[in-house]
């Protein structure tokens, strides 16, 4: 297939530069041609500079059966409906075929950005726009509006005027190869408006302006048949140009002229100036930057166990619906132990399978660290040596494995997101968080009221629960394990959000604190002043909400309740502090991507694991036996939250500098109360506890007044309740297994 090269408005001539770049390309072309025999599918063409005696690659897809035809143009809005009809009809005739599965592979020039905003709104143009919060910069594919259309931040661009002479326009900055285009509908809860036909001109200069064509026709390609679902089309001549326009021709008889769009191309190297070329800055860490299906992710994570056996372990804590085994990577310089006084790290990410940056971060992670490591990286070093620390790069393998499919541009924004049997696990866990209000708002006396440790509800641990089985194991992981700190890798935005997530009496959003809050902000600004993408004072808002006026942490629950949040029960539940980390702007990266977005996020991911080793940290023993005391709670004064020592009797309990009067209870025994310091450097200061055994005497003395004796019983139900939940989860493993062999049979 041929190459397009536009001429320049003067007079019809090339300019030097062009020259230049079109010798540059009918040379790769004839060397192309001369190393291999090329398919009639996919051509791929090298550009050849002499800067620095690199090969710039440039991977061009030329394929698959798009070939659409020409629809007779019209500008009477009266004939748009039956033109409409015709449009469709002949660009779904079987010479106006497109493939729209989106396959790895497809085409190997990447998005310019409009999603992930490489793309500047500066670059984005059109012919109208309906109102300000439609204007050309809200054209991005999978942005999001808010609630109220008509506002600033609404869901697309959308013309004023409804011909087919609108357009939107990009201009990428420099000569382009333009591959294809991506479009989407308009997101509204209000209205209804996609485009169903369009074409696509390029130009050099933004003001002659050539079609894209298929053979000796103009291309018309198809649109949108839904709001929501992105569709993709291949040129069937992809050319070089620096603007590129798509003009919608026919669209929902009920709505307007609104679409998302994302532009595939690769940037063409240009032989005048060295210093810019068509390869992307990236990483200098040599990792496998690259989408990793369950089977793949599995590969690495062994790769990695067999680079490093001495500081690594893989075990799985469960299975997903469909039968995948939920892998966790655990880095320790003794893996497979708790070591007694050596705080428990997590980090969990694909909760939502369709927010994919997390799980690339954390198998990036994995080698990262395991390569450090071996070269002697003391602070990495340090990490492994102090601190148990345990990666879950995929809690929701069912759900990426649907959006992997799909592929990173035409996954759209909810495929993938729930568990396969459709539940969000973001809402997915006892909500404790009312439980505790409520009893609040019953009780004489609020300090008897359980702030920690507080039990599941007894519905929640029924075989009739709706509970994902991924939630049931991630809890029963959180008891089995003495968690401290923890983060919920997601994406969709650029923010880093701490609990509580669910507001009180369902209020749809309300600042909400913990007693923690101000170690909570601490931790959330921790991560959000490192990331390098959040701390860009001059990045744009991702979809309409400005968190950069908050340094881009925020309450959960003051953006919006989430009750049943795994992080609201983790501080509620257990002693681990949990917040909520919103990678990227894009839920599912281009894989060209991710060198970047590593860089953005290594410094914040170790910052943020660093942080497991403030406040306070002990053991609390028998006086007289030495031996550790399980279940103690640690309470600080002016902090309504307790905590809990380990099995071993060693604890951990988060703190700003300070000073801290902090009592210690076990039932059986005295309290006891210290003074505990807190400085300013990373590490904990060691606070051990002493306890005496109550007397036999005084226990006798209570008795004959009448008085209980003070009981634990909210561990005792703790206990129970978990108990009853692991036994339900057994249950229903056998049904499901059950059920899939039958199914299986019933297929053969």
């Amino acid at each position: 297939m041929r190459l397009k090269f536009f001429l320049d408005t003067n007079g019809g001539y090339w300019s030097r530069k062009m020259l230049m770049q079109s010798l540059s390309f009918c040379a790769a072309i004839i060397l192309c041609i001369a190393h291999d025999s090329l398919s009639s599918e996919i051509q791929t063409i090298r550009y050849v500079t002499k800067a620095d005696n690199d090969n710039l690659k440039l991977i061009v897809n030329l394929t698959q059966n798009v070939s659409l035809d020409k629809a007779k143009p019209t500008s009477s809005p009266e004939e748009n409906t039956e033109v409409q009809r015709k449009s469709e009809e002949k660009a779904h005739s079987k010479d106006g075929q497109q493939d729209h599965k989106d396959t790895p592979g497809k085409s190997d020039c990447p998005p310019l950005g409009l999603e992930s905003l490489k793309v500047s709104d500066e670059q984005l143009e059109a012919s109208s726009f309906l109102s300000v919060g439609l204007g050309a910069h809200r054209g991005r594919l999978n942005i999001q509006s808010g609630l109220e259309d008509d506002d600033e931040y609404d869901g697309a661009w959308c013309a004023e005027l409804e011909d087919q002479e609108q357009w939107l326009q990009l201009d990428a900055l420099r000569q382009t190869l333009f591959t294809g285009v991506i479009l989407q509908g308009r997101n509204s809860i209000w209205g209804l408006h996609w485009v169903h036909t369009y074409k696509v001109q390029f130009s050099n200069d933004s003001l002659v302006w050539k079609p894209c064509m298929n053979g000796s026709e103009e291309a018309m390609f198809v649109g949108n048949k839904d709001q929501e679902t992105p569709v993709l089309a291949l040129f069937p001549e992809p050319s070089v140009a620096q603007y590129i326009r798509i003009n919608p021709q026919t669209w929902f008889s009920n709505g307007t002229i609104c679409l998302r769009a994302e532009v595939l191309g690769c940037p063409v190297p240009d032989p005048e100036d060295p210093h810019i070329s068509g390869s992307e800055s990236g990483s200098s860490d040599n990792l496998d930057f690259r989408h990793h299906n369950y089977n793949e992710m599995r590969k690495l994570m062994k790769s990695v166990t067999d680079e490093c056996p001495d500081i690594t372990r893989i075990y799985t804590i469960g299975r997903s619906y469909t039968g995948l085994k939920l892998y966790v990577m655990e880095i320790s310089d003794n893996p497979g132990k708790h070591e007694l006084g050596e705080p428990e790290f997590r980090y969990v990410a694909g909760m939502h399978g369709n927010e994919v940056l997390g799980r690339e971060l954390l198998l990036n992670l994995m080698q990262f660290m395991c390569r450090e490591y071996k070269k002697g990286n003391q602070r990495v070093v340090q990490l492994v040596k102090d601190t148990r620390i345990h990666l879950f790069p995929s809690m929701n393998p069912d759900g990426y494995e649907m959006a992997y499919e799909k592929g990173s541009e035409l996954s759209g924004w909810a495929l993938g997101r729930y568990s396969f049997d459709g539940i969000d696990m973001n809402h997915n866990f006892p909500d404790l968080n009312n439980i505790m209000w409520d009893a609040q708002e019953l009780a004489t006396d609020k300090r008897r009221v359980s702030n920690h440790y507080i039990p599941m509800p007894e519905y929640y641990t029924s075989t009739e629960a709706l509970i994902a089985p991924e939630t049931r194991a991630v809890i029963s992981w959180m008891q089995d394990i003495p968690f401290v700190l923890s983060a919920n890798l997601h994406g969709g935005e650029l923010v880093v959000t701490y609990p509580f997530d669910c507001t009180r009496d369902w209020i749809p959003r309300q600042d909400t604190p913990t007693a923690d809050n101000d170690f909570f902000r601490w931790l959330a600004a921790v991560y959000a002043s490192t990331n390098l993408a959040m701390a860009n004072p001059d990045r744009r808002i991702c979809h309409y909400e400005d968190f950069q006026q908050h340094n881009n942490i925020i309450n959960g629950a003051d953006w919006h309740t989430v009750p049943g949040s795994m992080n609201d029960f983790s501080y509620l539940h257990t002693n681990c502090f949990e917040i909520t980390v919103e990678l990227s702007c894009d839920k599912f990266p281009h894989a060209s991507e991710l060198p970047v977005e590593w860089e953005n996020n290594k410094e914040s991911l170790l910052l943020y694991m660093e942080q497991v080793h403030r406040g306070i940290k002990g053991f609390i023993r028998d006086k007289d036996t030495k031996a550790g005391i399980a279940n103690a709670v640690v309470k600080v004064e002016g902090l309504d939250h307790a905590i809990r020592s380990a099995v071993g009797g060693d604890y951990w309990r988060l703190l700003n500098p300070g000073e801290y009067k902090v009592t210690v209870w076990a039932e059986g025994y005295f309290p006891r109360i210290r003074q505990c310091s807190v400085g300013s450097e990373p590490r904990p200061t060691i606070c051990d506890f002493t306890l005496t055994k109550t007397s036999q005497d005084l226990l006798k003395q209570i008795l004959a007044k009448g008085k209980k004796i003070p009981r634990d019983n909210q561990v005792r139900m703790r206990a129970m309740r978990m108990r009853k939940l692991r036994t339900s989860t057994k249950i229903l493993n056998r049904r499901r297994v059950q059920q899939q062999r039958l199914n299986k049979v019933k297929r053969k």
